[in-house]
């Protein structure tokens, strides 16, 4: 598993460093930040969501624009965006001025996303998804690393704008790594003077994109996860300390458990994926979610609880790798950029809409009958899979 293209792990390092920084800089450093400069409770939330929805619009249009000029020219704009942007927090005094920034700021991530995963899943049609469950480690360090390197640099950098200036030097170290990632001429990219203008290459992408069931199949399921993940993720906190009767510390260790079971799990979830079918591992990872979830409710011990955090890292670690390479597999080469970014689009909405969804049942629901409906729609979505996964089986057994 460890022997990949030329290329895969300067790509793999360039993201550690870039997603640790970024992530730094949000959880707990952002909210912090935001009520030093006056920030109320809607505000603060504004500003941490802000950076999301720039990706929700974006990543779209970025991917098809890295299909026809390559991703070379994106992915450093995106190094630069990242690097060059901390030190700019410098200059805030007012919420509104910072969420302006954090506007801009989620531009790196809007084009990171879509040209990352398509330049690893450009770079060899075998083993796509194992590929992509090891590439995705690095966005999970970032998520398991940054919030306690950003915890113990602020005990040093009290002012959380300082600490940004630090985020801003080690983004820096990503160039190096950097200077070894390989770029190939995208099919768009490579027809030079026969090239399509480039209203008649998004017309066509966009209309490509849109035929594509696979893909939209996978985005949507991909959806439904981060749906189900990030309500549970938004309330678990409150859940465990007002119901369940666990402090706060064991709520923090329940996402560390999750997340270390997600990373670890992630690369043998892609091997799954390639070696029994994308759709077979994405109803396992489905199942297991709606299990942990069922299971959350009636927890009565610590270690019941981080059983449950582990199951629903496992299910991940299962269904992401192989959702992303159903999308990998089912848009044309030509228009890879941008199938990523509608993808990246989905994932997007699912992270804004869970806990948005998860907060309104609240008003009505307990916690155990949430975590009970979001089972529920799990298992729900893992029988549509293996519903189809039995069909495409039975196409394949027919054909001669």
């Amino acid at each position: 598993m460890l022997k990949q293209p030329k290329g895969f792990w300067s790509l793999f390092g360039t993201d550690v460093i870039v997603r640790t920084g970024y992530q730094m800089g949000k959880t707990p450093v952002l909210p912090m930040f935001a009520a030093a400069v006056g920030a109320g409770e809607l505000m603060i939330g504004t500003i941490v969501a802000v950076s999301t929805m720039t990706g929700m619009v974006s990543k779209p249009l970025i991917g098809a624009l890295s299909d026809r000029w390559g991703r070379k020219l994106w992915f450093f704009a995106a190094l630069i965006l990242f690097s060059g942007t901390p030190f700019l927090y410098q200059l805030v005094d007012t919420p509104e001025q910072l969420l302006a920034l954090r506007l801009f700021h989620g531009s790196a991530t809007a084009i990171f996303g879509p040209i990352t995963l398509a330049l690893v899943a450009e770079m060899e049609r075998t083993g796509r998804a194992t590929r992509l469950g090891w590439f995705g480690l690095a966005r999970e360090f970032g998520y398991l690393l940054a919030p306690t390197i950003a915890g113990w640099m602020l005990l040093t950098f009290e002012d959380p704008a300082n600490l940004f200036t630090v985020i801003g030097l080690f983004s820096c170290l990503a160039f190096l790594p950097s200077a070894f990632v390989r770029f190939n001429e995208t099919p768009i990219q490579a027809q030079r003077a026969s090239r399509p203008s480039i209203l008649r290459q998004l017309a066509s992408g966009f209309a490509h994109t849109a035929t594509r069931v696979e893909m939209w199949f996978a985005g949507s399921l991909e959806m439904t996860v981060y749906s189900v993940t990030y309500g549970l993720k938004a309330f678990l906190p409150l859940f465990a300390i007002q119901e369940a009767g666990y402090g706060v510390l064991a709520a923090g260790v329940f996402f560390t458990v999750q997340e270390a079971a997600h990373i670890a799990s992630r690369p043998v979830g892609g091997w799954f994926g390639d070696r029994v079918g994308y759709l077979a591992g994405i109803a396992a990872g489905m199942i297991l979610i709606a299990v942990a979830l069922l299971w959350l409710p009636t927890v009565s011990t610590t270690s019941e609880l981080f059983t449950v955090a582990a199951l629903s890292g496992i299910g991940q670690g299962l269904i992401f790798p192989s959702t992303l390479a159903m999308v990998g597999n089912a848009v044309n080469s030509g228009h890879l950029g941008l199938g990523m970014g509608v993808y990246g689009t989905l994932k997007n909405l699912g992270k804004v809409a869970g806990p948005l969804v998860a907060g309104g049942l609240l008003e009505v629901l307990p916690y155990a009958t949430l975590f009970r409906g979001l089972a529920g729609f799990a298992l729900l979505a893992a029988i549509v899979v293996l519903l189809a996964h039995r069909h495409r089986r039975r196409l394949v057994a027919q054909r001669p």
